[in-house]
């Protein structure tokens, strides 16, 4: 970054100001340049005030003790892992054949217009990291009445052209409304692959779901080549359902307090609009 620049620093360059991406001599170039420039700094404060604010989320059921329930359900799902283990050495090539072929004609059947991507064995592990993060990120979110997203629905045209920039593909917002849904707004968010982008929707009764998506470990928007592997999956082992997909190295889940056939319809909506 050149010190002696007159031009203001660009919005990447601010995020990576503030994310800590820069060496050394670019923050200090950077920092620099911002001391000449006041309406700059003035929008670094800003967006590092939004960081900390963001860190500080929740902070307080950080602290709190392990609900019960939630270790009980823990064990519970260790436990049934642990029992299906010798059975999935033994029998479980037949199995995910046979489950395979179930999901498919079920989405088939679901949704009509064409097969849902799925798969089981390869793939499955990363889907289900990806749809457990979708689920506290929906449970850290949903419930915030005065913060819920970072950028409204009023400003959607500028939310989906800087989610598309973080997460390096070209995004869009599907429309739910004829399920009763309209959009709240959305936010980014870190994942183990990269930037990830939740989007919230809000029905008449209050009932907020939310499209959490990114790009998987392995996939090009990851630095690495992509996986022909898909997954078309249903989880409520997290604190919300969630029915989760894989696209070409892209995670899509659909996350929410919602029945299950709900949920469905809604995740439909969206794979065939994205």
């Amino acid at each position: 970054m050149d010190a002696s620049r007159t031009s203001p620093l660009t919005h990447d360059e601010l995020n990576a100001l503030v994310d800590g991406q820069l060496t050394a001599g670019q923050r200090a170039a950077a920092l620099a340049h911002i001391a000449d420039d006041p309406l700059t700094g003035e929008t670094l404060k800003a967006w590092q005030d939004q960081r900390e604010a963001l860190r500080g989320l929740h902070q307080k059921l950080l602290d709190e003790p392990i609900p019960e329930t939630l270790l009980a359900t823990v064990h519970r799902s260790t436990h049934e892992r642990q029992a299906l283990d010798p059975w999935w050495r033994w029998g479980g090539l037949a199995a995910g054949v046979l489950l395979a072929f179930a999901v498919g004609w079920t989405a088939h059947g679901q949704f009509g217009n064409g097969p849902l991507p799925y798969a089981a064995g390869q793939g499955l592990r990363a889907g289900q990291a990806f749809a457990h993060q979708a689920t506290l990120a929906h449970a850290a979110f949903a419930p915030e009445v005065r913060h819920p997203v970072e950028v409204g629905a009023a400003q959607q045209e500028h939310l989906v052209q800087w989610l598309s920039k973080r997460l390096g593909k070209p995004l869009k917002v599907p429309l739910l409304s004829s399920q009763g849904y309209e959009l709240v707004g959305g936010r980014l968010l870190p994942g183990d692959g990269g930037a990830r982008a939740q989007f919230m929707f809000q029905n008449a009764a209050g009932v907020r779901v939310t499209l959490y998506l990114g790009a998987l470990d392995g996939s090009p928007a990851a630095g690495k080549p992509a996986s022909a592997e898909t997954t078309f999956r249903y989880s409520n082992d997290g604190p919300v359902p969630a029915f989760y997909w894989m696209d070409q190295g892209f995670g899509y889940a659909m996350s929410g307090p919602v029945a299950r056939e709900e949920l469905m319809r809604l995740a439909g909506l969206v794979y065939q609009q994205l």
